[in-house]
Order: structure tokens, then C-alpha cells, then sequence
């Protein structure tokens, strides 16, 4: 783990690169406390004032693309780092908003954490990894936009959306048919779909699509990979079928859909 603000941030980073896209393997924790700025996480924009919270899960595709005014702390860590919070983390946005009262105390917590990764940065008996992931945790608690639900009954259907939602995660690159999750999972295509459309509104086969799309514009913002070599990645047998797959969601070819994206981030950088 890793304690640090945006200072430090614009301090080791003075070429820029945090304007471009970034793809990190561990989470980002941000709270501006003062400021204004903007910041981009998985192809969606997010205005940054006092009170804004950003957490940048690993896989997320992101850029800051404005924050030379803003001041807070930034929190770094690995995945495992806090296993308990997986739920959490799935159903919590990129980007949100903190009224007065709850910043003061964000940052009170930040500030503990701080000093206490401080202390064990220079010296090292007074570290305790124990007690950074409880303070980390008690941050987490803190900034989360919404309580934790409750714990939902074996069978139900929150606890149902939420087997489907783990192994849409784990298999989506593999299994594109919620008949392959009913199977895998001990329930039927239409015990998933009302799960998933009482928790997010949609379908079942629409939640996958959305999450398959969601990694097709991740390969194809921050990787040089093929539109083919793509197409493998994800899981379809060739690239004329992840053609047709990613015009039906977006309109768009994903050749055109990239090309649009590395020339409007070229805009963005001034290039």
C-alpha cells in the first residue's frame, strides 16, 4: 500500500502521462478535498470538486484529465489487499460525492491512515499490515456512497444476482449465453434474468453484453492489439463476429470506435 496525494502526484508525473489512458492492476482511492477538476473511468467523465471520491478498481481503464488544482490524498493497494470488500467494490461507481459533514471526516480517516503508513514507512517496527488494512477499511466505510446492504437470504434474489454477477466476472471472456451461468449455477435463464432485472434494471443476457463490451473498449483504448487478436481475447470465434457483436452495442465497428477514441484523446492532449 501506498499513501500519497495529488501533489506528489503532478510532483512524479511531470510529462503528463497521467492525461492519457492508464489501465493499473491495483486500486486507486482519491479524495479531493479542495479543487476542481475532471477524470475519465471507463469511457465515462466525471467533474471533480471538494467531496468528490474516485476508486479506480484493477482493470479499469482511466485518465485524470484535469486535476492541476486539486488537493487531497490518493490511496494505493493491491488486490487482496482488503478481501472482505468484493461486494462492495462491484456495485460501487468510479466516481461520487461526499456533503460537507462526511468529507470532514473522509479526511480525518485519510489523515490517520497517513500517519500511520508514515510511521511504518520510516520505521519499519512500527508497521503493522493488520492495522493499515483496518484503517483502509474504516476509509472505505467512510466514503461509500451507500451503506452496505444487508446481507441478503440463501435463494434470494439479491443473493441469486449476485452468483450471477461473480461468475459473469470470472467466465465473460468464455461464456457469452446465460444458458452457460443457469447451468454452472443450479438455476434456470429465467430464475437469472428476474434477479438480475430486480437489481440492475435489465437482463441477464443485457448485464453480460454490457460487461463483454465493457472489456471489448478496454483492449481497444489501451492496448495495440489486433481488432482480431480482440476478438480472440473475449472469447468469439472470429473477428466478423465480434464485428457484428460490437456494431449492435455501440453503432459503431470497433476499428471506427477506436480510431474516434485516439483521436479525440489527441485533442485532449494537445498532440
Amino acid at each position: 500500500m501506498e499513501v500519497l496525494d495529488f501533489a506528489a502526484l503532478r510532483r512524479m508525473d511531470p510529462e503528463r502521462r497521467r492525461v492519457r489512458p492508464q489501465r493499473p492492476d491495483f486500486h486507486v482511492l482519491a479524495l479531493v478535498g479542495s479543487g476542481t477538476g475532471a477524470h475519465e473511468a471507463d469511457f465515462r467523465d466525471h467533474a471533480l470538486t471538494a467531496g468528490s471520491v474516485v476508486w479506480i478498481r484493477p482493470g479499469m481503464v482511466h485518465r485524470w484529465s484535469d486535476v492541476d488544482t486539486c488537493d487531497g490524498p490518493l490511496v494505493l493497494f493491491r488486490p487482496g489487499f482488503l478481501p472482505g470488500f468484493t461486494a462492495a467494490e462491484a456495485a460501487t461507481p468510479a466516481g461520487w460525492d461526499l456533503d460537507g459533514p462526511r468529507l470532514c471526516l473522509a479526511l480525518l480517516a485519510a489523515d490517520h491512515l497517513r500517519r500511520e503508513h508514515d510511521a511504518a514507512v520510516t520505521g519499519p517496527a512500527l508497521g503493522s499490515p493488520a492495522l493499515l488494512a483496518h484503517l483502509l477499511a474504516a476509509l472505505l466505510l467512510r466514503v461509500l456512497p451507500a451503506p452496505p446492504a444487508p446481507v441478503a437470504p440463501v435463494g434470494g434474489p439479491t443473493a441469486v444476482f449476485r452468483a450471477y454477477r461473480a461468475a459473469v466476472e470470472a467466465h465473460f471472456a468464455t461464456w457469452h449465453q446465460v444458458a452457460d451461468y443457469a447451468r454452472a449455477l443450479g438455476y434456470d435463464v429465467r430464475t437469472l434474468t428476474r434477479a438480475t432485472r430486480a437489481a440492475t434494471g435489465t437482463g441477464a443476457k443485457a448485464f453480460l453484453d454490457q460487461r463483454v463490451l465493457l472489456e471489448a473498449k478496454r483492449l481497444l483504448a489501451h492496448t495495440d492489439l489486433p481488432v482480431g487478436a480482440c476478438a480472440r481475447r473475449l472469447g468469439f470465434p472470429d473477428t466478423g463476429n465480434f464485428t457484428t457483436f460490437f456494431r449492435r452495442q455501440t453503432g459503431r465497428p470497433p476499428g471506427a470506435w477506436r480510431a474516434d477514441r485516439r483521436s479525440t484523446a489527441a485533442l485532449r492532449e494537445g498532440v
